[in-house]
């Protein structure tokens, strides 16, 4: 691995560091953090006081997701998310980006999970 990736992997740490030192799940308003890779999307709703997940969802999941363009799988992620957080009594979430920027994918993400009823 060459020094350049460790340096990027290193800076991704920080920002996402940073990030989550803003927030704190709770079990009545856990944090909903998002991974993004260049292949696949996932999201988990985290207790941090628990320190456990309460519901998760991943691209894998989504029915009929070959066919459908990225922004599209995120926004479906988001949706399932939300009717697993409705069935275990979740309303309201802080979201987690991460180390990843509010655009794109994680927003589509974002965007779906508050269509299925999720409060940020």
């Amino acid at each position: 691995m060459s020094n350049r990736m460790i340096t990027k992997r290193a800076q991704a740490n920080r920002r996402a560091i940073r990030t989550r030192a803003r927030m704190q799940g709770s079990p009545t308003q856990p944090r909903l953090s998002v991974k993004r890779s260049l292949k696949h999307i996932y999201a988990q709703l985290i207790d941090d006081a628990a320190g456990r997940t309460l519901a998760a969802a991943s691209d894998c999941e989504v029915s009929g997701g070959k066919g459908l363009k990225p922004l599209a799988i995120a926004t479906a992620v988001g949706k399932l998310l939300a009717e697993k957080a409705k069935k275990v009594g979740i309303t309201q979430v802080v979201f987690d980006r991460g180390s990843n920027r509010y655009h794109g994918r994680v927003a589509a993400l974002a965007q779906g999970a508050r269509d299925g009823g999720l409060q940020f």
